[in-house]
């Protein structure tokens, strides 16, 4: 019975070692180094053009608390599968047209913040992001091609480069899956406070350790925490920054709208330090913050603050 079903193992092996390349491309584009020269003249372009402001906060998603790509990624990716669907079943041409229409649309913000976030990603993110947007580049060409198609009265054929679009559209957000779960772009990057810490003071340190203005970190638990004396008391946030866990103590202490804040070392990313809200992205998440106590005897202790 063995001898029998090795045959068939082997053509099964056969045929997985075939498709681990494309399953593996994801892992190799992260590894390659050609797309390097590119990538850092783009990313400092960008980052010259999209200075820190309302702007830049409102395409990371910091309004809302979470990226703003994805929202509308997922907008202009039904509108195009939805293309798809009319023209394998003979839906109506009119709808299809409207869709395409609204997909097509739906790229320039969608882009837009995309461009935005990924110029704030870690090297290894960009080279993927890279291959990402030259897909939905492509897709975006084939689908306003089909269009125009459409228009001028070539179904068929208009069908044909929407088939081809959506072909690109899928690798392009195959790609973009990979930044998302695998990767982690976009995901807070923050301690999980409320599991790793439990509710009620803690104490800290002693307040003669702490220097006078400079951020220091100091660890409770498991986690580290940015720790700053100032005139005022003691501010204390989760150190590992929300967007890609950049360490906070090695920021700079600024001040926006007269409020005491911190800006992360890494991608500027700047936080409150009264209750870790954002003030500028590109996170958007919130820092855990910790309230803080001083006993008579110059303990510090901390709590969690649950916004």
């Amino acid at each position: 019975m063995s001898e029998a079903v090795k045959p068939g193992r082997g053509r099964l092996r056969a045929s997985l070692e075939r498709i681990m390349p494309a399953i593996n491309l994801p892992d190799r584009l992260e590894r390659t180094t050609t797309m390097d020269g590119p990538i850092q003249q783009l990313t400092r372009l960008i980052r010259g053009r999209l200075r820190q402001g309302r702007l830049r906060d409102l395409l990371h998603g910091v309004p809302i608390g979470h990226p703003l790509h994805p929202l509308l990624a997922t907008g202009t990716l039904g509108c195009f599968v939805g293309v798809g669907v009319l023209d394998a079943t003979d839906g109506d041409p009119r709808d299809a047209r409207v869709l395409l229409g609204a997909g097509i649309a739906g790229t320039i913000p969608t882009a837009a913040a995309g461009i935005a976030d990924w110029s704030m990603l870690h090297r290894e993110q960009q080279r993927v992001g890279l291959v990402h947007a030259a897909a939905n580049i492509a897709a975006l060409g084939l689908y306003t091609g089909s269009l125009v198609l459409r228009l001028a009265g070539y179904e068929r054929a208009g069908r044909m480069l929407g088939y081809a679009g959506l072909g690109a559209l899928g690798l392009g957000g195959y790609l973009g899956g990979h930044m998302s779960y695998r990767q982690a772009a976009g995901a807070n990057h923050a301690e999980s406070v409320t599991h790793l810490v439990p509710l009620g003071w803690h104490d800290l340190c002693r307040l003669p350790d702490l220097p006078e203005g400079r951020p220091v970190t100091r660890r409770l638990g498991y986690i580290d925490l940015f720790v700053l004396r100032h005139s005022g008391g003691v501010s204390v946030l989760a150190d590992r920054c929300a967007h890609l866990a950049g360490p906070l103590h090695q920021g700079n202490v600024v001040i926006e709208g007269g409020e005491r804040c911190v800006s992360c070392p890494w991608h500027g990313s700047t936080f409150r330090l009264s209750n870790g809200s954002v003030v500028h992205g590109p996170a958007t998440a919130p820092q855990p913050a910790f309230e803080t106590r001083i006993r008579p005897d110059g303990l510090v202790q901390v709590k969690p603050i649950h916004l």
